[in-house]
């Protein structure tokens, strides 16, 4: 058995043997089915990660409610059938936030930690066992319904558990895809990528809905149930990185032709010889070519002719590449500025997030399960954002200047929310939960992942998951701040105030894509002087 088999996932190395023995004759293109496992297998993952984060936000609902307006249900002898005590109290709302940010900030600062260990473990360990923990403290959290557990304590333990658990996902799921996709532009395949984030809120709020009013503990059990066998799943068939499999590393042939040609061997991996003089133009063409044409990818072929080599190659050991330290990663040009932006740009998001829900509950005449399933348009809308924004940002080549422009745009949009007449009419609060969640989640989205990606990868092929871990981990920060705010805000000057701050927070990452914008621009009208 090869070393390229041998660092093959169990699932896939089963997979493999029954189709040589049922489809020998069949010829395929094995990078494409590799990627298209990869896509499927990252989305699936953190759409499970966001599906286990959402019941929390729908089950506020009923951890305090009016009870004096329900009837209790004719089968029930709970004398917490209506609240939940801690959650029973006139401050329902600082103690819902401290659950919020319990988690939020766990999150926040092991995510600075993470990136640096995904740097040096093996990502499909790391992914695997970061959803199955997650399960757990979902699971655990369920379980207070059935084992009636009403200590303040307990659950934030529980929460802070999550919160270090989940910051598993984000470093790994965008360094795999970087490893997969390559170095070109992917705005747009990192948008539609990126719906994960928006699917996976839709599900979680779907399954914890189905749940709330008759047993909210299943609300957690579910989702947390799903994500530990996705943790399974990943286990058994993801491929962290194209060098396991002996095919081609995804790269564009511009790149390739622009690097020293003794380099070229590292990038593509499967040379058993590395030509070290130059190539002429004429060989440099032929050798190009013969590349690009090499669409199979076959690990039979690896075993047998010897076509295939990861290791051991002169270039591998006179080009180690090595895991990039934090203080290095965090003065790549970019990384502050995007950092601070994603801060208050994920400060806004995670509020939509933790409490739209309830905030449309108290806002209509619709019931608990209704007001979640109505806010899923947000995450709807959340999912059109990002793709037009990684659509926009490859077209232009301007990230910040996209990222600005949304950011501008949902200023308005949350100003919308005091409107009395948009709650009167589900059709106008339908239309402005999608052009909100677009608005507020595309630069969200864009920022955590394309251009994460392109900033990590640009200095170093190790430097991509610690890059991708100080952004979203600064952004974290806001995310575990906005719904603590929220609580605290709303508790005292009303809910129109809390969309007076994310108005605030919006025009604070304005302010901070400025220099980036300003060097854009500048760019582009170099760019066009010189054409």
């Amino acid at each position: 058995m090869s070393m390229q088999s041998r660092n093959l996932p169990v699932g896939v190395r089963v997979v493999l043997g029954i189709s040589r023995k049922c489809c020998a004759r069949v010829s395929f293109n094995r990078n494409v089915l590799n990627q298209s496992l990869v896509f499927f297998l990252t989305f699936m993952s953190y759409t499970f990660y966001h599906a286990a984060r959402k019941p929390i936000s729908v089950v506020k609902n009923v951890l305090n409610q009016n009870c004096s307006n329900l009837i209790p249900p004719t089968n029930t002898t709970d004398d917490n059938w209506c609240d939940w005590a801690p959650f029973d109290g006139p401050n329902v709302k600082v103690l819902l936030g401290y659950l919020d940010s319990s988690f939020l900030f766990s999150y926040a600062i092991a995510m600075f930690f993470s990136g640096f260990i995904a740097e040096r473990v093996n990502l499909r360990y790391y992914l695997s066992t970061g959803m199955i923990l997650s399960g757990l403290s979902c699971i655990l959290f369920g379980l207070a319904y059935e084992n009636q557990i009403h200590s303040l304590t307990y659950f934030i333990i529980v929460q802070m558990f999550g919160g270090i658990v989940q910051t598993t996902g984000w470093p790994g799921v965008v360094t795999v895809m970087d490893n997969w996709f390559g170095k070109g532009k992917k705005g747009f395949i990192f948008g539609v990528w990126n719906s994960h984030t928006s699917v996976g809120n839709i599900v979680g709020t779907l399954i914890a809905s189905r749940f709330v009013e008759t047993n909210w503990g299943l609300s957690f059990i579910a989702p947390g149930a799903l994500i530990a066998i996705g943790g399974v799943l990943v286990f058994l068939f993801l491929i962290p990185d194209p060098k396991d499999t002996g095919c081609n590393i995804p790269t564009s042939p511009i790149t390739r032709k622009n690097l020293q040609p003794q380099s070229r061997g590292l990038l593509d991996g499967r040379y058993e010889r590395i030509n070290t003089q130059p190539y002429s133009e004429e060989e440099e063409s032929s050798q190009i070519e013969s590349d690009l044409s090499d669409d199979q990818c076959n690990a039979d072929e690896s075993e047998t002719n010897g076509k295939v080599r990861t290791e051991g190659s002169p270039i591998l050991s006179n080009m180690p590449d090595k895991p990039v330290g934090f203080f290095k990663a965090l003065v790549i040009p970019g990384v502050m500025e995007y950092s601070l932006c994603l801060f208050f740009a994920k400060l806004v998001s995670y509020t939509f997030l933790y409490w739209l829900p309830r905030y449309i509950k108290s806002s209509t005449t619709l019931s608990a399960s209704t007001s979640a399933d109505v806010s899923t348009f947000f995450d709807v809308g959340g999912i059109f954002g990002g793709i037009i924004a990684g659509a926009l940002s490859d077209s232009t080549n301007m990230s910040a200047t996209t990222c600005l422009f949304m950011l501008l745009l949902a200023v308005p949009s949350l100003y919308l929310y005091d409107v009395p007449v948009v709650f009167e009419n589900q059709i106008i609060l339908t239309g402005l939960l999608l052009v909100s969640g677009a608005l507020v989640n595309g630069p969200y989205a864009l920022i955590t992942t394309a251009i994460s990606a392109d900033l990590g990868s640009q200095h170093s092929s190790r430097a991509l998951a610690t890059v991708t871990a100080i952004i979203d981990g600064t952004g974290s920060i806001g995310a575990a701040l906005g719904p603590l705010l929220a609580g605290l805000v709303g508790n005292w000057f009303g809910w129109i105030s809390v969309f007076y701050m994310l108005m605030l927070s919006n025009t604070f990452a304005i302010l901070l894509l400025s220099r980036l914008v300003w060097n854009e621009w500048k760019h582009f009208c170099n760019t066009r002087r010189i054409d």
